[in-house]
C-alpha cells in the first residue's frame, strides 16, 4: 500500500483524518486495472475492492485498488484522486511491469460512477498539478463498470447523489455528473453489467451509458441478467450472474490485458 498522493492532496481537508490509498495486487499481465469499490460515495465495500483485487490477480492481471476519499469529502476531492491513480500507474508502469497504454478502470455502483467520471471526463481540470506524477495522462484504456451509477437525474441513487454534489445540488453538477451526456468517440471502449431488478441503481444507468457509446461507435460488452439484488460483487451464490466474471476474463482477453 502506498500514498496516492506524494505530498500536497488537492482538495485536502485536514480535519477529516483520511489520506487517499493505492495498493498492488501484482501479476504478469500485459495491461493493468485501477480498481474503485462501491458503496454510495459514503464508505468503501470490501467485497468489491480488495476481493476484486485478489481476484483479479488469480487470473493474471496486475490490479491496483483504491481508497479514494468518500463523504464528508464532496467532489471533486473523488475524481481528483481517480484521476490520480492513473497517472500513479501510468507513471510507473514499467516498474510495474505493465503497458502504460493499457490501463482499465474498474469500479462497482458509485465506484463505478467514479471509473465512469475518469472515462468522460480525463481532459478536464479537476486540480493543479502536484508533481511529475500529474504530467502522465489520465484518460483510461478501457472501462469496466459494474451495476454502474450513470445518472444523476431520473434515475439516479439518492445516496451516491446527496455525498457527490449535495442534496442541493446545482442542475450544472447534475449534468456534469450525469456520465452519458458526456460520452464521445474518444471515451474508452466498456464492459458493462448490471442487473434488471436492481432496485437501488435501476438498469437503466447501464442503458443510458451504453447507448451514449452505441450511437458514437465506440465498442463496448455488456450483459443484462435477470435476477439479483444491487451490490453482488463477484456474485458467487447467483451463478447465473456470477457468470460475469467469467466473460470479463474473456473481454479482457480480447483486448490483450492477459
Amino acid at each position: 500500500m502506498s500514498n496516492l498522493w506524494g505530498g500536497t492532496i488537492p482538495h485536502f481537508n485536514k480535519d477529516i483524518d483520511f489520506i487517499p490509498q493505492i495498493t498492488e495486487y501484482p501479476a504478469d499481465s500485459a495491461g493493468a486495472v485501477v480498481v474503485f469499490a462501491g458503496g454510495g460515495y459514503g464508505m468503501r465495500a470490501e467485497h468489491e475492492g480488495p476481493v476484486i483485487g485478489e481476484w483479479l490477480r488469480t487470473l493474471g492481471i496486475t490490479a491496483f485498488v483504491v481508497d479514494y476519499r468518500v463523504a464528508p469529502y464532496a467532489h471533486p476531492a473523488q475524481i481528483s484522486d481517480a484521476m490520480r491513480a492513473v497517472k500513479y500507474v501510468r507513471h510507473n508502469a514499467e516498474k510495474f511491469g505493465i503497458d502504460k497504454n493499457k490501463i482499465a478502470v474498474m469500479g462497482f455502483s458509485a465506484g463505478a460512477h467514479l471509473a465512469g467520471s475518469v472515462s468522460v471526463h480525463y481532459d478536464k481540470n479537476m486540480y493543479e498539478p502536484t508533481d511529475e506524477i500529474d504530467g502522465e495522462s489520465c484518460r483510461p484504456d478501457a472501462s469496466i463498470l459494474c451495476y454502474p451509477v450513470i445518472d444523476m437525474f431520473e434515475y439516479r441513487h439518492d445516496g451516491s447523489r446527496q455525498n457527490l454534489i449535495g442534496e442541493r445540488a446545482l442542475h450544472a453538477d447534475k449534468e456534469l455528473m450525469s456520465l452519458y451526456k458526456h460520452v464521445t468517440a474518444d471515451t474508452p471502449q466498456a464492459f458493462i453489467w448490471h442487473t434488471s431488478s436492481d432496485q437501488a441503481v435501476p438498469v437503466e444507468n447501464s442503458l443510458l451509458y451504453a447507448g451514449a457509446l452505441s450511437r458514437v461507435q465506440v465498442p463496448f460488452e455488456m450483459h443484462i441478467y435477470p435476477i439479483g439484488s444491487h451490490g453482488l460483487g463477484l456474485a458467487k451464490e447467483l451463478p447465473h450472474v456470477g457468470q460475469w466474471a467469467k466473460s470479463l476474463e474473456n473481454w479482457l482477453k480480447l483486448i490483450e490485458w492477459k
